[in-house]
């Protein structure tokens, strides 16, 4: 497994543990390196989601794109990357047991948007600064009268 911090490819697992009855499996690492921490996890890949975009183009799911996006909402905000990692699977197993294999791009936007807010409101606020696509101020206003 490749450290996150250092881009090394040794790492000690210290801790396994499956979560989201069995499905997955959280391992805690620690590079042989640098000596970070970090988690990882291990999941059967069997079904391929498709995300039907605004533009009605459609992709496989990604969760990566999800931990990005979230990650870059959270930027210097006391929020755990477990946290992060957290989100986006309670949102994968979400679309996993849904009947349909596509989802529209805006499920997924107001799931992140619905776990921002009850963790942390200016994340909340950032992601959907983005995911609403404002364009004014009165548009920013109206989504922190919200939060408030």
């Amino acid at each position: 497994m490749i450290c996150p911090y250092c881009g090394y490819n040794q790492s000690t697992v210290l801790e396994s543990r499956d979560t989201e009855e069995g499905r997955v499996t959280r391992r805690r690492r620690e590079c042989q390196r640098c000596h970070k921490r970090f988690t990882t996890y291990e999941r059967i890949g069997n079904i391929d989601l498709k995300v039907i975009k605004k533009d009605g183009r459609s992709e496989l799911f990604d969760p990566q794109k999800i931990i990005r996006g979230v990650r870059k909402a959270c930027w210097k905000r006391p929020v755990e990357d477990g946290n992060i990692q957290e989100i986006a699977d309670e949102i994968e197993m979400k679309l996993l047991n849904r009947k349909k294999t596509a989802v529209p791009s805006r499920d997924i936007g107001r799931m992140i948007m619905n776990r921002l807010r009850k963790i942390d409101k200016i994340a909340y606020l950032r992601f959907a600064s983005v995911y609403l696509d404002m364009e004014s101020v009165a548009d920013f206003e109206n989504v922190l009268k919200e939060v408030k």
